[in-house]
């Protein structure tokens, strides 16, 4: 990092004194004079940062000082100041103009990135941000304000000449142990001294200041109990599907700050695993993958999800896909060494509802079938040099104290979730497989009293020895915690029917009145009730659900166990809270888009009684040995019907005879009562 930096310190110097000078410059047109004049001063701050960092004069600073700094670099685009920022596309356009309204809050977003590069030191990013801005802005210096045109291109080619550094920094910084910034924060941080947080350059809210407090109070055993946890699943993932975690060097650690004293010794017990830490930033707030802090607004995250419509075309993608095979080519060694991620969610935040906004960009229908392709294309190089078959996970989620007065209460039943008897589930719900695995199909009505209105049909493979195959996986806490499921991955052929759900959480959205019809296990039709505009609905369906595909399969049918986190999200009313890898074990869910086994489906996965679990391909997953472009979609989103939701799930014979596993939200079959108790204090 610092001989780039040295290669690029005069061009860094120079940008900064010719943005300097625009604040009283006023050779652009009026209209646009505050937007140039604003911006420029924003980066002028960024740059009195970078001095304040490269001569440690922050390390000099106050607690209340480091606040001040973090709210003053993020003021801007917080909700309050959000309805008059440029960097909000509705604003942008009413100021600016419908011709580059749009355009130029795309520009202030992307310059906004600045503030993780100063806190990293990483001045060869700033700096091409600064001359792209320098170039924006002598042209609208010029006699004739610039058409959209050429603002676009000027864009576009920043993003395409750019691939090389961006796309490769991508690609190396989730293998390379060596980039070791958010590492060397959290190994070698004092957690007392609550500065560290600001030291990520991310935007810290209340949230990860009580999150880090509380878990500062926390007894050493706890965090220990807590850490081995994690990462005692993630060992589990490897051993249960005779993976050789032997072979692997580094551990992608994912996670939200304030967690920092579990994150440490997480990395000790890695370590003992012979496994280094691979830490990045979250690059996109909506998806999550990485470390991040506290999303400033979520609108504005969601305004700007779609601002690759400016620049997205064939071209482009080639380019980028090209770059990404190159710089993996590059780094295999590295790239082979990569075990997989150890996820810790957090959920609690406060609900969010998008407002959808004509000023924002969308992608057109081309541009959508060109983000599938992307997608497809880089999964299938990741999958290549670091492969399905040889990697495996684990992922975990805990409260932040967002979710209200009852943090504590609800924090430590969450850890009590997390480590139940894996055991006791096992054997309880090997009774359910035993009796699906003597369907043909599973049969799933909604309670129509309660509102909901599902009918569907899952059809199941066909069991050659049942005495040694089985269709269902018996999942206990390892690679998904916490315990409680059974799950496969169904026939699509003979799958029919809609799911329906009353209401549920989605990643960062929240769906009302979610629909979705399937035919032959394929989506035909879907719907909501966000929107007064049904189109919206589809279109907001289409964006976070099916992600830009035109119909996605039914990759899994599940079956979940844990009646006491459904029993403790109702005694504390967060059911809507709870994040998708708790919300799947209180109910049946269904996943649309790949199946549970996407890209290692060939290797061999046994349940605890021996037997194979055969049912890890459905009629697309196994297209991959003709062609691999039509097996995956990158994507793969669980949808829970809730307990009190659900008349009947039944197991249903070749000769027609039913074997009733749920019925009025209650689980019937021989064998699970045990899985009532906890509903019974409801």
């Amino acid at each position: 990092m610092q001989k780039k930096n040295e290669e690029v310190q005069e061009r860094y110097e120079l940008s900064m004194n010719r943005i300097s000078e625009m604040k009283n410059e006023q050779t652009v047109p009026a209209e646009y004079l505050s937007y140039f004049q604003r911006t420029a001063g924003f980066i002028e701050q960024i740059g009195k940062v970078e001095v304040l960092q490269s001569s440690h004069a922050l390390d000099q600073f106050t607690l209340e000082q480091w606040r001040k700094l973090n709210e003053e670099l993020y003021h801007d685009i917080l909700p309050k100041q959000y309805e008059k920022s440029y960097a909000n596309p509705e604003y942008a356009v009413k100021k600016l103009g419908e011709t580059h309204g749009a355009l130029l809050s795309f520009l202030y977003t992307e310059i906004r990135k600045m503030i993780p590069y100063v806190f990293e030191e990483r001045l060869q990013e700033i700096t091409i941000l600064n001359e792209l801005f320098i170039e924006i802005y002598n042209r609208f210096e010029e006699e004739n304000v610039p058409s959209y045109r050429e603002i676009q291109q000027i864009l576009y080619w920043f993003i395409s000449d750019y691939s090389d550094l961006t796309v490769d920094n991508r690609v190396r910084e989730a293998i390379d142990p060596s980039l070791n910034f958010a590492v060397n924060l959290i190994v070698n941080s004092d957690f007392k001294d609550l500065r560290y947080l600001y030291r990520f350059g991310e935007y810290i809210s209340e949230n990860e200041i009580q999150m880090a407090q509380y878990l500062n109070r926390l007894p050493d055993e706890t965090i220990q109990k807590i850490a081995d946890t994690f990462t005692e699943g993630y060992r589990k993932g490897f051993e249960i599907t005779g993976k050789d975690l032997s072979i692997k060097k580094t551990v992608n650690i994912r996670f939200h700050l304030g967690f920092e004293r579990i994150i440490r010794e997480a990395i000790r017990n890695f370590e003992k695993m012979g496994l280094s830490p691979v830490i990045y930033r979250a690059e996109h707030k909506l998806q999550r993958i990485g470390y991040m802090g506290a999303i400033p607004n979520r609108q504005y995250d969601y305004d700007h999800k779609s601002d690759q419509a400016i620049y997205l075309d064939k071209p482009l993608v080639d380019r980028k896909i090209s770059v990404m095979r190159t710089s993996y080519e590059k780094y295999k060694k590295l790239a082979a060494g990569m075990a997989g991620p150890a996820v810790m969610e957090t959920f609690g935040e406060a609900i969010f509802m998008p407002a959808a906004k004509k000023e924002a960009f969308v992608l057109n229908e081309k541009q959508q079938k060109l983000s599938v392709l992307y997608d497809r294309e880089a999964s299938q190089i990741v999958n290549q040099y670091i492969k399905g078959e040889e990697r495996s996970f684990t992922i975990i989620a805990f409260p932040v104290p967002e979710i209200g007065d009852c943090f504590s209460e609800i924090f430590d039943e969450i850890v009590k979730i997390n480590t139940l008897d894996s055991e006791k589930y096992q054997k309880i719900q090997q009774h359910i497989i035993d009796a699906l695995d003597q369907g043909t199909h599973v049969h799933i009505k909604g309670a129509k009293e309660r509102g909901n209105e599902t009918e569907l049909t899952v059809a199941l493979r066909k069991l050659n020895d049942p005495e040694k195959e089985t269709l269902f996986e018996n999942c206990v806490a390892d690679v998904n915690i916490p315990v409680g499921e059974v799950f496969t991955s169904p026939k699509l052929s003979g799958t029919n029917g809609t799911l329906h759900v009353t209401k549920v959480y989605l990643g960062e959205f929240q769906y009302r009145d979610l629909k979705i019809t399937f035919k032959d296990g394929k989506t035909t039709d879907y719907s909501c009730a966000n929107f007064q505009d049904e189109e919206e609905n589809r279109k907001y369906i289409l964006e976070n659900i099916l992600n830009y595909h035109d119909a996605l399969p039914l990759g899994e049918m599940a079956i979940g166990t844990n009646t006491t986190a459904y029993a403790a999200a109702k005694k504390y009313q967060i059911e809507d809270k709870l994040p998708i890898l708790i919300a799947e074990k209180m109910g049946p869910h269904f996943a649309v888009g790949d199946t549970c086994y996407s890209w290692c489906e060939d290797t061999k996965v046994y349940n605890p009684d021996g037997k194979e679990i055969i049912a890890r391909d459905n009629e697309i997953s196994i297209l991959r040995r003709e062609d691999v472009a039509k097996a995956y979609f990158g994507c793969h989103t669980d949808i829970t019907i809730p307990y009190e939701e659900l008349e009947l799930l039944e197991a249903v014979k070749e000769n027609g005879e039913t074997i009733p596993i749920i019925a009025d939200g209650r689980f019937v079959l021989e064998g699970t009562e045990e899985l009532n108790k906890p509903l019974e204090t409801l």
